[in-house]
């Protein structure tokens, strides 16, 4: 037993270095459909009031048009960070008429799938793509699935900090390759680890009948239109979620950087036989961005993925090929019915203790065993996580999960009062201490609250709809003050200036365009 562990904990307690754990930085990706009054998708283009989609840099669209995703700066205080969240939640209520932000992951009752609308991100040649890709994402997985909404959150080491594990361990290796690798290693433990988010955070235990479109399942019948599982925590991130018989055979190591991005750089550039018959064109309209088993990198779906800032015009893949990782984007997280913002201040806490742990606990490599066994105690939480007596795979045992959690929670304490110094006071302990009492109580886990409001005779869409407008009512009756409503006025219109010069300028043929960025795919790919 490695004691790295224990020496890192001592060494960032350290009171000359203790304030390195309050510089850690935060932000915040939200999706959410927008509704009608009756629950109903929203068929409306994007608000030109929330100015453009394509250039906004905190107001865009992910998969549909009716999918708004609200994304936050990264700070230091993930109170600034739901702070900042709020206020783009306001602006966007001060100019959706009559419509509404849907409350939970999963979507309302949809129309037909032709009848979904794709999102669009005007004429220019990169607006196009981003089009195109979508429309390879429709092609691929079906509509439906890309109604899914989630919360993604970013979170990062200060530079410093790396920088003193890695001389107060020896480690020769550039700071650039350290880091990198201390990411990765969180990433493993993450993986080791994540069920347990499942666990106190999932909220979607049940769905709209309406979402199967027919398909088999083994879903049980809450009411007439409303699918369950009687102990799920989160059936966004099970099986029924994201489907892809195509990334069945991705699993990118996360044995180091290079083999993570060797095997993406593979998908990029790898032919996929359905893809291939379906072809990039039909009548010189095209479907997709190419044929491969991935269009473009992000189309890799994963529960948490290694990131870095791009330049205009780089890849993801080339940003970490030549820089690093700079921080870690946590993708498995539901969106909380119950709370305006979907998160709130305790989660976030409780995460920060959660991925601390992650990066400073020992990481060995994961064999193909303990591969498999992360996948399958994942799988099995969020299809039946609050099931009594419920075992996990762990050290090749099997252990319950109530006794694993109690050991991790303990382990975590330690970061929570190691952050609770730094920021001198004990929210941290008191996160942490909330979670613990779901563990006891699994009455006190979101999805059980879900199940719980469900029994009392709504369907899913009511219990939805009504806590839409519950949401709406909270965030219309604390409206912007005048300058910060003015200041998002004219982010709007700066956006939308933008969108304009850029369909303005002579660009060529999107045809060429889309055969260049093939190309860069093809030379990251060899």
């Amino acid at each position: 037993m490695s004691d790295l562990f224990p020496r890192r904990l001592a060494l960032l307690g350290e009171r000359a270095n203790l304030s390195l754990l309050s510089q850690c930085l935060h932000g915040i990706e939200r999706e959410c459909l927008r509704v009608d009054n009756d629950g109903q998708l929203a068929l409306t283009a994007h608000p030109a009031a929330l100015g453009s989609a394509l250039t906004h840099p905190q107001i865009t669209t992910d998969y549909s048009e009716s999918l708004l995703e609200f994304i936050t700066p990264a700070k230091a205080d993930p109170a600034a960070t739901l702070d900042d969240l709020e206020q783009i939640h306001r602006f966007a209520y001060s100019k959706l008429d009559g419509e509404y932000l849907w409350s939970p992951s999963m979507p309302c009752a949809l129309p037909e799938e032709e009848v979904i609308p794709i999102a669009r991100y005007g004429s220019s040649l990169i607006g196009q793509l981003k089009y195109v890709y979508r429309k390879g994402l429709a092609l691929r997985y079906g509509k439906t699935m890309q109604c899914i909404a989630g919360i993604h959150y970013n979170f990062s080491l200060p530079d410093e900090l790396w920088a003193l594990l890695q001389q107060a361990e020896g480690d020769t290796r550039s700071a650039k390759d350290f880091q990198s690798a201390r990411y990765i290693a969180l990433i493993r433990n993450f993986r080791r680890y994540s069920w347990l988010l499942m666990y106190l955070f999932g909220a979607s235990p049940a769905l709209d009948s309406g979402f199967m479109r027919g398909r088999p399942h083994r879903l049980q019948q809450l009411d007439a239109t409303t699918l369950y599982l009687p102990y799920a925590t989160s059936l966004r991130m099970s099986d029924l979620g994201y489907q892809s018989s195509a990334q069945a055979g991705l699993t990118p190591c996360y044995n180091d950087l290079n083999s993570y991005t060797d095997s993406l750089r593979a998908a990029v550039g790898t032919p996929y036989p359905p893809y291939v018959e379906a072809g990039t064109k039909r009548d010189g309209e095209w479907l997709q961005l190419n044929t491969n088993i991935l269009q473009i990198e992000n189309e890799y779906y994963s529960n948490i993925r290694p990131k870095r800032v791009t330049y205009s015009g780089e890849r993801p893949i080339q940003a970490l090929m030549a820089r690093g990782v700079q921080y870690v984007e946590v993708r498995c997280l539901d969106i909380n019915p119950f709370l305006p913002l979907g998160i709130d201040l305790v989660q976030s806490r409780f995460l920060d203790a959660f991925l601390l742990f992650c990066a400073l606990k020992d990481s060995p490599q994961l064999e193909n065993t303990e591969c498999h066994s992360c996948t399958d105690n994942f799988l099995k939480v969020v299809k039946e996580g609050r099931r009594p007596g419920l075992h996990l795979q762990h050290d090749g045992k099997q252990v319950e999960l109530k006794d694993w959690a109690h050991e991790l929670l303990d382990s975590i304490q330690q970061l929570s009062s190691l952050l609770d110094q730094s920021h001198a006071s004990d929210a941290y302990s008191q996160a942490l201490a909330a979670q613990r009492a779901k563990v006891d109580d699994v009455s006190l886990t979101p999805s059980a609250q879900v199940l719980a409001e469900l029994r009392q005779g709504e369907s899913f869409t009511q219990f939805a709809l009504r806590q839409s407008k519950r949401h709406a009512e909270h965030f219309r009756g604390q409206p912007l003050d005048a300058e910060q409503q003015a200041a998002f006025e004219a982010a709007s219109a700066e956006s939308l200036a933008q969108q304009a010069e850029l369909e303005a300028q002579p660009e060529g043929d999107f045809d060429t365009f889309a055969a260049a960025y093939q190309a860069s795919i093809l030379a990251i790919a060899t």
